[in-house]
């Protein structure tokens, strides 16, 4: 190599070094945000999901954090505590009411209010945020005003920035279950943005400016890259098992096996399974507005199941059953937006319905079949004449000798004999035809 030609060679590699921190400080500044996906009831695991994000968003960078909401709502608590969680971030919180089809109602409508910034997609609504009891029910006069005015004081502070209209609306959504959809809410000045999916709303809200601990942040997005904190998979867990179909479907599983173990003890996988399932169902349960009305017929459904087997009533009680078990999933939960799907609820009643008459089946069955052991096992057997039986003599029968007594006429040794009657430890034998 020619000494012009690696001098100028040395002098590109040392620009490199040279320019390579710069580059690399480059490329960790490129804006990204995080994104969190939640589709379902307000939960303990929502809870627990929102603020792990928040520390994440915090802790990485991140431009913003992106909560892509669906939800019916929950309980006030837990709505408080997601609120408390946004409102302390030190990092823009985006609630973003995704996909097409998706509601922020009850709770959802406070907690969208509550972000930085608030968008929905089009063909989504918010709103409808009247408190109900813990059990879905409504509420007495006097604690729903209470509960009301303490909601309607939370939702003008959260819209108080974003103008009378935003006011007036939020505190109609508590007072009159107003909704609005995503055209309608913009208009009030309720959301920021209606964006058509993430990338649109990443370029809609490049430039716009937040307020984040009293700290002014102007969003730089457009074209920042994602970065999707899904839940862990015993978040998932726990999640799937609030929707409705899912916790009756569980409790109705945990019955069954409880039920299975205890009519044939000793197997212990039946029981435990049981356990298990009605213990997950209990959580769900536990986080979901349910109707104490559906909880007894559903228990009353199982009792007749258990009675029909231990009465052996011909069925009618499995009847009854299946029509106590419907009724009670279809009024398991009060709220509009916690219903179990008839589909699922038809499928469960018609197989626990069927295994129960299976069962009734099998011990009417059984108690029909003649005896087989003892003095009633040995009436109607055949026995064979060890010795001449005139009128008494010896039979073999089950591999046993017993002494016997001919009723119509002597039998010769070797012959054929059924048994018709037993006196004591005698038997009354009579010679089978033959042929």
């Amino acid at each position: 190599m020619k000494p012009a030609q690696m001098k100028k060679g040395l002098s590109l590699l040392w620009l490199s070094l040279f320019l390579l921190p710069f580059s690399l400080v480059s490329a960790q500044q490129a804006p990204f945000v995080d994104i969190l996906e939640i589709e379902g009831p307000v939960t303990p695991v929502m809870l627990s999901y929102i603020e792990r994000g928040i520390r994440t968003a915090e802790g990485n960078g991140a431009q913003a954090l992106i909560i892509m909401l669906d939800t019916p709502g929950g309980q006030t608590d837990l709505m408080g505590k997601i609120i408390q969680a946004l409102l302390d971030a030190d990092v823009p919180v985006v609630v973003y009411v995704h996909p097409p089809g998706a509601y922020a109602a009850s709770a959802g409508t406070l907690i969208t209010l509550a972000a930085h910034v608030a968008a929905m997609a089009p063909g989504t609504t918010i709103g409808a945020a009247s408190p109900v009891g813990s059990e879905g029910q409504d509420l007495g006069e006097t604690m729903e005003k209470k509960v009301k005015e303490d909601l309607k004081a939370q939702a003008r502070a959260l819209a108080a920035r974003r103008g009378d209209e935003a006011i007036a609306w939020a505190e109609s959504a508590v007072e009159e279950a107003r909704a609005a959809t995503a055209d309608e809410a913009l208009a009030l000045g309720v959301i920021d943005f209606v964006a058509r999916n993430l990338d649109d709303l990443l370029t809609q809200m490049d430039g716009f400016e937040v307020t984040v601990q009293d700290r002014q942040i102007v969003l730089h997005t457009e074209g920042a890259a994602v970065q999707r904190q899904p839940m862990t998979f015993f978040e998932q867990l726990l999640h799937i098992i609030t929707n409705p179909t899912i916790a009756f479907i569980l409790l109705t599983l945990g019955v069954n096996a409880i039920l299975f173990e205890l009519s044939s003890p000793g197997g212990y996988v039946a029981g435990i399974v049981g356990v298990i399932c009605l213990m997950l169902a209990f959580y769900a349960l536990g986080v979901l507005p349910v109707n104490y009305a559906g909880l007894i017929l559903i228990a009353l459904a199982f009792v007749l199941f258990f009675v029909d087997v231990a009465a052996a009533t011909q069925g009618v009680l499995t009847i009854g059953g299946i029509v106590s078990l419907v009724a009670g999933a279809l009024v398991l939960f009060n709220s509009p937006l916690y219903q179990v799907s008839l589909a699922s609820i038809i499928s469960v009643a018609l197989v626990t319905g069927l295994f129960f008459a299976f069962v009734v089946a099998k011990v009417i069955q059984a108690q029909r079949r003649p005896s087989v052991t003892g003095q009633e096992g040995l009436v109607g057997a055949t026995a064979v004449a060890r010795t001449t039986i005139d009128p008494t003599g010896t039979v073999l029968i089950a591999g046993e000798l017993w002494d016997a007594q001919a009723v119509d006429g002597p039998v010769e040794a070797g012959e054929q004999v059924t048994v018709v009657a037993m006196d004591g430890f005698r038997l009354s034998v009579r010679r089978l035809p033959e042929g």
